[in-house]
């Protein structure tokens, strides 16, 4: 099976590679090159319809990485770049790729989102379905509006994705500096649940399993390292990926 790694460069993308490598065949679509020199790589921006056609030939399925200028879930501030940014590549570019994949027949991906697209001071996320989107930030408004166009082209366009809603993804290196130190914290001084990025990569890894099957189907999940759903109830991460954080913090403490 070969996948395709839209952002694939990019903080969550080099996470990943590594774990899906050995496991996948892997084409790296980014403006930037790689980390990884053993990774077929296609340079190229997500709102050039040409790059995209060419990054998908011979894939068959894709991981959408892409962000930029992201925003905790508390956010208000923001500046000319941050809206233009945000919109160029979470929406207008994300509908490019999509409506192109489709008609590459590349009908199966996950789409990276986060749980910044609901406002993020509440205590509890009982659902996906049950939380508002209502984020104040212009990152998480429109990672929203980018899971609105993938739900479009599930229902229309007979697509099957997934949408991982992450929290905090972090390296094995810094998830464990910052749980040691107590550093998994906002900058108002409520929890981070940060998700360690083995924990991540078995999701994608789950996410890619689950795809296989069914169609028309578009299901966001939440994924965070909160392994006892203090915060974040992921029985649906569970119940359809068979997915829970492995990596408990409290065992790093």
């Amino acid at each position: 099976m070969k996948i395709l790694l839209t952002g694939g460069s990019g903080m969550v993308g080099s996470f990943l590679t590594p774990y899906l490598k050995d496991i996948y065949e892997l084409k790296i679509f980014d403006l930037r090159e790689p980390k990884y020199d053993d990774i077929e790589f296609i340079q190229g921006s997500m709102d050039n319809p040409t790059d995209v056609t060419e990054a998908l030939k011979g894939v068959d399925l894709f991981i959408n990485l892409t962000m930029k200028n992201p925003q905790g879930g508390s956010e208000t501030t923001q500046n000319l770049e941050d809206i233009q940014n945000n919109y160029d590549l979470n929406t207008k570019g994300l509908h490019t790729f999509l409506y192109l994949a489709q008609k590459e027949g590349v009908m199966r991906g996950i789409h990276t989102s986060t749980m910044s697209v609901h406002y993020r001071k509440r205590l509890h996320y009982p659902s996906e379905e049950l939380v508002p989107k209502d984020t104040p930030s212009v990152y998480g408004l429109t990672k929203g509006f980018g899971e609105e166009i993938c739900n479009y082209f599930c229902r229309w366009f007979n697509m099957n994705i997934v949408s991982l809603r992450l929290t905090g993804p972090r390296s094995d290196k810094n998830w464990k500096k910052e749980i040691k130190n107590r550093e998994d914290k906002n900058p108002d001084g409520s929890r981070l649940w940060i998700t360690h990025e083995k924990d991540l990569a078995n999701a994608y890894i789950a996410s890619i399993d689950f795809i296989q099957n069914g169609h028309s189907r578009f299901d966001p999940i939440f994924i965070a390292g909160d392994p006892e759903n203090k915060e974040h109830n992921l029985s649906k991460a569970f119940h359809l990926l068979q997915w829970s954080p492995e990596m408990n913090p409290e065992d790093y403490r």
